[in-house]
């Protein structure tokens, strides 16, 4: 185990238009989206793009980052700008975007294909070439108004798009490959790489001085064209992705677990630069050899000033899951999260702060009776309780060692447990004793919920269906319901002795009427796993799940509406303290809230200001 020093970000948000997403991000600021790449026209002005389609602009170099409306939800891969005014983004879908004010407007160009692009690149506002699947090579010559397909060989996957000048260019991809041009595109001819590596990015510095990186922690350089490619000692394995010069000797590499590589030798060889981070980096980019900013997963941005001798966090990104969150009314909640953390709100969301759980162990489960009192579960049959809203957590004796899914309590003393390997367990002196219950089967128990001292339900699988439990008793006895699925049930919600649901993988969810006697199918519209259920009364409720999820009923489930969510990663737990207020965690650190019931408006303009304080934790990493 090892004791980290890490630096937190607390973040200060301002809306510069009232109206705003049914979604929005509380962690991470201002985004946790992938961001594919970043580009900069000066030390102040640049833009960065990324899944869900998103956009973002800074004129301060990053202190603050402004939303722009990209008028399409899907992935944004390249970014491209010839001036402050003009350029151009390609994403999934053939989707290429230009604008001519600096991204207050984006306008929608024909690409011709509906494959999706990973690159674009413009030598001046007019010539430019985007790049992507299925062997895609586009180029225009009028700015994009029309864009004509190249043909470039055989290969289905190109990455990365360069040109030093309107007839000579590379493109890298799959598979080890190099496509070069000598008349702008006309033809493209394959080089030898020397590889079979995927090829991800590409930076030339003239006609003959270039390189490219990729998979395996692959490094080629060139200083003839690319008539020949020399393998460079990256000194890592780790997958590259960008790459950028900033004269012949001095440059950048970024790639896979937070990996920056500088060389001031022409990439003869490379030094590791600590970023902080275990994040994939997508993209780098320097303005000059002290001024450059990388990119990545989880919203990642990080800046230096100094050549990358030091990289500072532009935002709060944290490199883990959050799997639970609970909420005792608008402003008090709590999330569990994927090292042992827990993480508080007393502002409904705007501020959070870690509390030292003791445990580095992943936490599954988090629930409060009132504002003080609460427990978490999770790995390793950790059970963990607080008398005062977080501000110490004591560990109890749960008796076993297997992971613990779920926590429910009805009041201060009574309460379940339930897990893995047909793990129940019961208190009823607040967690001071637990002892089992037989759940009278073979079971692995995802999520357990009460609606009074007696009437509880747990699901489940075992090895050939979806399991659902209940007890009458207060769990001296479960008897199992029959919930006609093969699929496995993550979690169970009732709002009612009588009504209640229960979610799952490949679009499950099941509604009763009967406590359970009977459960009929209803239909989400689609097959992503669902991870979480919550209901406010026996009409509205929510569901969140894979590709981030989110579908919301006002019928009891007799129709589920998709809500969009503004993220793809999965999505873990959802809660709502009113018709209105709910929030949803999930991967990579993901908060959304809504105070709207996720009903989207339309988002005009967003900027999270964000000032660094260091606070020192207690984190346990492998």
């Amino acid at each position: 185990m090892r004791i980290l020093k890490i630096s937190l970000l607390v973040f200060i948000l301002s809306i510069t238009i009232s109206a705003q997403e049914g979604w929005f991000w509380q962690n991470p600021l201002p985004t946790g989206n992938p961001l594919e790449q970043v580009f900069f026209v000066t030390q102040n002005i640049g833009w960065t793009v990324g899944t869900n389609g998103t956009i973002m602009k800074t004129t301060n170099g990053g202190v603050n980052w402004n939303f722009q409306l990209s008028g399409t939800n899907s992935a944004l891969n390249s970014v491209y700008f010839i001036n402050q005014d003009t350029g151009w983004i390609a994403g999934d879908y053939g989707i290429i975007l230009k604008t001519t004010n600096g991204g207050i407007y984006w306008t929608f160009q024909t690409s011709g294909t509906n494959i999706f692009l990973r690159s674009i690149y413009f030598l001046d506002q007019n010539i430019g070439w985007a790049v992507g699947g299925d062997n895609t090579i586009l180029k225009t010559t009028d700015g994009g108004i029309l864009w004509m397909p190249q043909v470039g060989g055989i290969n289905n996957y190109l990455e990365a798009v360069y040109f030093v000048d309107q007839n000579n260019g590379w493109i890298v991809g799959i598979s080890g490959t190099i496509l070069k041009t000598t008349n702008g595109g006309s033809n493209w001819i394959a080089q030898t790489s020397g590889t079979n590596k995927w090829l991800h990015g590409v930076y030339f510095q003239d006609q003959n001085t270039g390189w490219v990186v990729g998979f395996g922690g692959t490094i080629l350089k060139t200083t003839n064209s690319g008539i020949s490619w020399a393998t460079k000692t990256s000194g890592t394995t780790s997958n590259l992705y960008s790459a950028q010069f900033i004269n012949e000797y001095t440059g950048w590499v970024v790639g896979a677990l937070g990996t920056i590589l500088a060389t001031i030798d022409g990439g003869e060889t490379w030094s590791v630069q600590i970023s902080n981070t275990q994040l994939r980096l997508l993209s780098v980019y320097f303005t000059d050899q002290n001024t450059g900013w990388a990119v990545g997963i989880g919203g990642i941005i990080l800046s230096t000033l100094n050549g990358g001798t030091s990289w500072a966090l532009q935002t709060n990104a944290i490199n883990t899951d959050f799997y639970a969150i609970h909420f005792v009314n608008q402003n008090n909640g709590w999330v569990a999260t994927g090292n042992g953390r827990i993480i508080k709100t007393t502002d409904g969301g705007t501020t959070w702060l870690s509390q030292t759980t003791g445990t580095g162990y992943g936490l599954h489960s988090v629930y409060f009776i009132n504002q003080n009192i609460g427990w978490a579960v999770g790995f390793y049959g950790k059970i963990i309780k607080t008398t005062d809203g977080g501000t110490t957590w004591s560990t109890q004796t749960s008796g076993i060692i297997y992971e613990l899914y779920s926590v429910y309590f009805v009041d201060q003393n009574n309460g379940w447990v339930v897990g893995s390997y047909n793990t129940i367990l019961k208190t009823t002196n607040g967690g001071t004793n637990w002892f089992p219950q037989s759940s009278g089967g073979n079971y692995e128990l995802l999520s357990v919920h009460f609606v009074d001292f007696n009437n509880g339900w747990a699901v489940g699988y075992d090895a050939t269906n979806g399991i659902i439990i209940k007890t009458t008793n207060a769990g001296v006895n479960w008897l199992s319901q029959m919930s006609g699925t093969e699929h496995i049930l993550r979690s169970v919600y009732f709002t009612s002795q009588s009504i209640g649901w229960a979610v799952g993988t490949y679009g499950t969810i099941l509604k009763t009427e009967n406590s359970g006697t009977n459960w009929i199918l209803q239909s989400g519209g689609m097959t992503q796993w669902f991870h979480s259920v919550h209901f406010i009364d026996q009409n509205t409720g929510w569901v969140s799940g894979d590709g981030g999820t989110i579908l919301n009923t006002t019928d009891g489930g007799t129709n589920w509406l998709t809500q969009y969510s503004g993220t793809s990663y999965q999505l873990f737990s959802i809660h709502f303290s009113d018709l209105n207020t709910g929030w949803v965690t999930g991967s990579y650190g993901t908060i959304l809230k809504t105070i709207n019931g996720g009903i989207p408006v339309e988002l005009f303009s967003f900027i999270a200001t964000i000032n660094v304080q260091e606070v020192i934790l207690n984190w346990s990493t492998a």
